[in-house]
């Protein structure tokens, strides 16, 4: 698909240079990163986007190609340019922007679904307009959001039967990073059977961080060093420390921790913080 991409529209799928860009939308700062696993010499399954519609809404996306399926990357990139497209048209449309998600997810899977390779992918969505967040999920990519002093205010649930049982509180974070089952994935972009969980709308306070992440992040790098890594300081050293730390996982230095090498993909978003003229 020849896709014409806006200005402002930042598209990373790990085929070219650079591996990291930043972006300045929706009255804050977002960082999209992506990197192959170190242990492969196939292509970078991963896609990432930041996508503006409108001066105070944009949409975060991190889709990643099903692992040992035909074509992931073709999967995850035609994914999140036909999301791409259609917010696209939607917003020369003045489309609302949930109604313009769900139609582009739904237009997204149609289009995997049209490949005929067997393919799939999961694709994690955060909408943001104005001082409001929702987050749209499909598989088992990530999404958090955290205040500076590292509250959690959101975390989506992966589509697997470990996700489903954190979520249930019969399984601790820690241990499902060293399930069997982790990987077992119900729930894909590019299937008949596909399903959107749409979140609650969480309001961002100053100083809130935003992350979503595929496998590379997420099961290397337990969720209570994440929040320590991105809930404060400049983003572009929050990310650093996250993926680096997650790097030095993937290598097995350290026997006791996670090590899953993995296609790592990374978005942060804060908003920008404007002190009140009276100091308050």
């Amino acid at each position: 698909m020849m896709l014409k991409l806006r200005s402002d529209t930042v598209l990373l799928d790990g085929a070219n240079e650079p591996d990291l860009q930043h972006a300045c939308v929706a009255g804050g700062t977002a960082i999209a990163y992506t990197k192959r696993s170190p242990d492969k010499d196939t292509e970078n399954e991963d896609t990432v986007a930041v996508i503006p519609y409108g001066p105070q809404a944009a949409v975060l996306v991190v889709a990643d190609g099903a692992g040992g399926l035909p074509a992931g990357k073709r999967a995850s990139y035609t994914a999140v340019t036909t999301l791409i497209e259609s917010l696209q048209i939607a917003t020369r449309e003045t489309m609302l922007l949930r109604t313009a998600i769900l139609d582009g997810i739904e237009a997204a899977n149609a289009a995997v679904q049209e490949l005929a390779n067997g393919s799939a992918t999961t694709m994690t969505v955060i909408t943001l307009e104005g001082l409001c967040a929702r987050a749209y999920q499909i598989g088992d990519s990530e999404a958090i959001i955290v205040g500076q002093r590292g509250a959690m205010k959101f975390q989506t649930t992966a589509h697997s039967p470990t996700g489903f049982a954190v979520e249930a509180g019969f399984l601790d974070q820690r241990a499902a990073l060293h399930h069997a089952e982790r990987h077992l994935v119900s729930n894909f972009l590019g299937t008949s059977e596909m399903r959107i969980d749409v979140g609650a709308l969480v309001e961002l306070k100053p100083r809130d961080t935003i992350l979503l992440a595929s496998d590379g992040l997420m099961d290397n790098v337990h969720i209570d060093e994440i929040i320590e890594l991105i809930r404060k300081g400049p983003l572009n050293l929050a990310l650093d420390l996250a993926t680096e730390l997650a790097k030095s996982r993937m290598a097995g230095t350290n026997p006791s921790q996670p090590s899953k090498p993995d296609d790592l993909s990374v978005i942060l978003f804060r908003k920008n913080y404007q002190r009140s003229r009276h100091g308050g």
